[in-house]
């Protein structure tokens, strides 16, 4: 029968075995180095950018830094409201390399579709409209790409800090850094492992052409559907990963700084709506790969106890407290001296491990240590962000950028609207300077 004591050491054990073994995984990784003679170059390379806006400051800034790179071409994916923008943007810029495509709604699977046709080389890389690019960046992700098994390499990715920012953009960049870094931390660590990792994130990864033109991928991509009822047209990236997985293709991540693409979140309270709607995003995704696909079970178990079943069951107020609640029955019988030692060096445990996968940023930037505590509330807090996530799975509004949600019924559709909706998914024109 169970003791208390076989309690708290399961329960312990299940809470930081995944700590412990991915900070060795994670000192362990390396990236896949350049080859000395590569058959892949830049000029393999068709970039697809989605955009809302098809203009725009933070636009130009990523297509001038994608262009450094010399890929083959971008292809901007807009909408037909903003068509003539991104047009005109091209002619005065006398952007030879870029294409404009659009489509009637803004949603990203429809864009993504709407360019995989126009791509006319072997290696696809999907790119958000606010990243900025290394010029090393192109050999680092198609390193990988010189073997054929493997069929989508993703990169690490970091915050573009504010100039000058107020108290209230440092307090909430520094919980978009955060993010951003244990998400690298989590990635670098499974591919180590088992292959695995969370998710090929869509603001910068590269895919072979022949697999995202595959009809069977380009219908399941387009009749994605959630509990039966809804066609998803959201959560693309989740999905592409998951293709990936259950056909065998292996995934990379190169984890080096000449492979660091910068990127920009919310520094205002906005920052809350990203992170409910990334979390409905783990919720279907993660429900789907456990218990409707099922291959990551035997093909990635580490990255299924490390990172898939954290989405239900990992809430970290609960563990702390469930913990330091056995720890208390279980020593009920100990010395006083002894219990409070022991009740001391459990929580010093419990607050460095709030903060060991994060050391890289806090190394970089020594100040932030001092707003520790405003991310182990804000963990904490996440917990309530997450519970409603769980109970809104059917939203997919994005809730902090301006036109996003204009057309946010179709990235959710129910079943029997599907027929109307194919037909306007297939709209859509091309443009070329």
């Amino acid at each position: 029968m169970f003791s208390c004591h076989h309690v708290f050491i399961l329960l312990f054990l299940y809470r930081y075995l995944r700590l412990a073994v991915n900070l060795v995984a994670f000192c362990l990784h390396r990236p896949i180095p350049l080859p000395e003679n590569p058959r892949l170059t830049a000029q393999n390379v068709t970039v697809v950018i989605p955009s809302l806006q098809g203009d725009g400051g933070e636009l130009w800034e990523t297509i001038r830094s994608i262009l450094a790179t010399e890929p083959y071409e971008i292809i901007l994916v807009t909408v037909e409201a903003q068509e003539e923008r991104a047009r005109k943007m091209v002619k005065e810029s006398n952007l030879t390399k870029v294409r404009i495509c659009s489509v009637s709604q803004p949603n990203k699977r429809r864009q993504m579709v709407r360019a995989i046709p126009e791509v006319r080389t072997e290696i696809t890389i999907f790119a958000d409209d606010d990243v900025t690019w290394p010029t090393t960046l192109l050999p680092w992700m198609l390193a990988p790409l010189e073997d054929e098994r493997y069929g989508g390499v993703g990169t690490n990715q970091r915050l573009r800090r504010a100039e000058r920012p107020n108290l209230q953009q440092r307090v909430w960049g520094y919980l978009g850094a955060l993010y951003l870094e244990r998400r690298n931390f989590d990635c670098a660590s499974c591919i180590v492992i088992d292959g695995g990792l969370p998710c090929l994130s869509g603001r910068t990864v590269a895919y072979r052409t022949s697999i995202l033109r595959d009809p069977a991928f380009t219908y399941q991509f387009t009749h994605e559907e959630w509990l039966g009822q809804y066609q998803l047209n959201a959560d693309d990236d989740n999905f592409i990963t998951r293709w990936l997985i259950n056909h065998g293709q292996k995934i990379s991540y190169q984890h080096h700084k000449q492979a660091e693409v910068l990127t920009t979140l919310e520094d205002n309270p906005k920052f809350l709506k990203q992170c409910l709607r990334w979390s409905r995003s783990n919720w279907r995704s993660n429900i789907t790969s456990m218990f409707c696909d099922g291959h990551i079970w035997t093909s990635q178990p580490w990255s299924t106890y490390a990172v898939y079943l954290t989405t239900v069951s990992h809430w970290a107020i609960l563990w702390d407290a469930l913990l330091v609640f056995v720890y208390l029955d279980m020593t009920k019988t100990w010395p006083s001296d002894s219990r409070s030692m022991g009740l001391t060096m459990l929580a010093s445990w419990m607050f460095l491990s709030k903060f060991l996968k994060l050391l890289g940023h806090y190394i970089r930037y020594p100040v932030d240590f001092l707003l520790l505590p405003v991310s182990i509330l804000f963990g904490y807090f996440h917990g309530l962000i997450k519970g409603y996530a769980m109970l809104s799975l059917n939203v997919t509004a994005w809730g902090s950028r301006e036109g996003a949600d204009d057309d946010d019924a179709y990235r959710m559709i129910r079943v029997s609207q599907k027929h109307q909706e194919a037909l306007e998914f297939r709209s859509g024109v091309c443009y070329t300077q």
